[in-house]
């Protein structure tokens, strides 16, 4: 790998076309398999800018989700790849853009260094050649695939084979497609489509140990990692990443934990890594001897990441170099840099201008997981117009996340018309006090169409076609981007997080590990507790995730006495930090207990 950094998924369109402006510079990133509309409109638009073949696949064609998925996928490596091969040959023509992707490595790198070496040497430009494109590293190209968005399809009124689904489908893309590099399921273990990779090319080990397409998981804890990465491994099928994505300072769907802070998750994965590979590679060589597959030379083993939150260089190395990790994905800063994602104009100046109050855990998402938003955004503003209007909900388009069936089997999206209009008409039917009614309603009309919402910003970003998705934007930070408050160019970005630069103004930003407490503790206040009160929930639960915060409190105090006297030493105000927090979730403790 060229960087330490990465830059993970990020909404439906905001990194779909990221590999195009940032492989051939070094950088890996990823990219979201949830919509394969916006795809092929890209694709089309991508394959004549590039004066590629470009064939439509319509939506009438057998498989049109998972060949689109290829299609797409396969443009993406070629433009990319084409990028990068014109960057190892620039040398003849000018070595700026040698310098461009030089400027954007830390300056500690060896490859930075070699680089250096190569051009500051007397000697032929074939020479010269030859040593830079051996030395110089493309990005990898990534795929996100959400476990749990696997809804049914359904042709003339009955149901399609599974290998239709739409995680299924999207997962049938990426093994068809052109591409080596990682999958990256999140959202947990869906065994039916874990099984289903069992069928695909390229995820086995081939003659020589090579396995094309890599899988990474995304877990919220050791349990998980635990338990999925053991699943697969018993099928043959190895796992080349476990990410660690902080529950609630992130952006998107917010999963969060039962109390328990990124610190003391990356630390209990780092610990038990040993422990865990050795169980994973038992399965992973039972099962391959059993399929006939010839072991790997060396023993597999799998990488660390880690992601959510981060926003200082000392940040990035205290996690790069404390819990062992390979990369450190940085998220929502991006979303205010041009050159690396896919952002329309209006959001971007939406986001910079975006405070703490502007940025909070919302409910619109129809998948019911809580969803960090972006107070004011046109897709919420567009809601509220059909609400006022008296015609609340979407038209529903995409059908993506259609998956309540108490009204019709195929199932429909909580945020459709036709979903809300149900359920408004019982609720009318109710006798409930105005201040009932009033709540009930606004849970029914909160869901947004986050499909179209979080795709339609590359559309009006590129000018293309979006009468059907209409204007309305969704974006879904995570609660880290109120310290960026500019746009920046991606040698900005970069230099911020190697630290040559710094793209935040406040002095005041606390560490990451305390903006993670201060959120898990609003959301015990706000959320847990409120459902305790309501009998929604187990007052036990509330304990448990009270003691597993306090235990992570803990951590952070011993944490901060291992790391003072080094390079990673925690601010000296950590520790009244860590105190203050501490006494508020004592606060809540006793008005439990009253």
């Amino acid at each position: 790998m060229a960087h330490s950094f990465h830059i993970p998924v990020m909404g439906t369109s905001y990194t779909i076309d990221t590999p195009i402006k940032v492989a051939h510079l070094g950088i890996d990133s990823v990219i979201s398999l949830s919509d394969d509309v916006l795809m092929e409109k890209l694709r089309k638009m991508y394959c004549k800018w590039f004066e590629m073949p470009y064939a439509e696949i319509s939506s009438n064609t057998d498989h049109s989700r998972s060949k689109r998925i290829t299609a797409y996928l396969d443009t993406i490596h070629s433009i990319a790849t084409r990028k990068f091969e014109s960057l190892c040959n620039s040398i003849h023509e000018s070595k700026e853009e040698i310098k461009k992707y030089m400027s954007l490595l830390p300056d500690t790198s060896s490859l930075k260094q070699r680089l250096y070496a190569y051009l500051s040497v007397p000697s032929s430009d074939a020479e010269v050649q030859k040593k830079i494109s051996d030395a110089l590293i493309m990005g990898r190209i990534g795929v996100n695939i959400m476990t749990k968005v696997d809804r049914e399809n359904y042709r003339h009124g009955k149901v399609l084979p599974i290998e239709y689904n739409d995680a299924h489908a999207a997962l049938l893309g990426f093994a068809n497609s052109r591409l080596h590099g990682p999958v990256i399921f999140s959202a947990g273990l869906n065994p039916r489509l874990y099984n289903f990779i069992e069928t695909l090319p390229g995820f086995m080990p081939d003659e020589n140990g090579y396995v094309a397409k890599q899988i990474v998981l995304k877990v919220s804890d050791y349990r998980s990692a635990w338990i999925q990465g053991k699943y697969l491994a018993k099928k043959g099928l190895w796992v080349s990443a476990f990410k660690i994505e902080s529950g609630l300072n992130c952006g998107g769907h917010a999963f969060a934990t039962d109390g328990f802070l990124m610190g003391p998750i990356l630390h209990e994965l780092f610990k038990k890594k040993d422990e865990l590979q050795k169980e994973m590679y038992a399965l992973y060589k039972a099962a391959l001897i059993k399929k006939g597959i010839p072991l790997p030379e060396k023993n597999p083993t799998f990488r660390l990441m880690a992601q959510g939150g981060v926003g200082t260089a000392d940040e990035h190395q205290l996690l790069l170099n404390h819990y062992h990790l390979s990369s450190v994905g940085w998220g929502s800063p991006f979303l205010l840099v041009p050159e690396a994602t896919t952002v329309d104009r209006d959001t971007i100046h939406k986001l910079a201008a975006a405070g703490p109050d502007d940025l909070y855990l919302s409910y619109i998402s129809p998948l019911g997981i809580p969803f960090n938003n972006l107070r004011g955004n046109t897709k919420d503003i567009e809601k509220q117009e059909r609400i006022d209007a008296g015609n609340p909900g979407s038209k529903c388009p995409r059908k993506y996340l259609a998956f309540d069936k108490t009204y019709d089997d195929k199932g429909i999206c909580s945020a459709s018309t036709k979903y809300q209009h149900i359920k408004i008409q019982e609720l009318n039917d109710k006798s409930l006090s105005v201040e009932d009614y009033q709540k009930a309603y606004h849970n029914i009309t909160e869901k947004a169409c986050i499909c179209t919402g979080l795709s339609v910003s590359a559309l009006l970003h590129y000018h293309l076609n979006h009468r059907i998705e209409g204007n309305g934007v969704t974006v879904c930070p995570g609660p880290n981007i109120q310290w960026f408050t500019r746009e920046a160019s991606l040698e900005e970005m970069t230099g911020h997080i190697y630290g040559r630069n710094n793209l935040i103004n406040d002095s005041n930003r606390p560490h990451m590990f305390i903006n993670e407490l201060a959120l898990y503790v609003r959301y015990l206040k706000e959320n847990i507790v409120v459902k305790c009160n309501a009998d929604e929930i187990d007052a036990k639960y509330v304990h448990s995730f009270i003691d597993n915060l306090n235990q992570g409190i803990q951590y952070y105090h011993d944490l901060y006495v291992e790391l003072s006297n080094t390079e990673h030493a925690l601010p000296v105000e950590f520790p009244l930090q860590l105190d203050n927090y501490s006494n508020l979730i004592k606060q809540v403790q006793s008005d439990i207990s009253a």
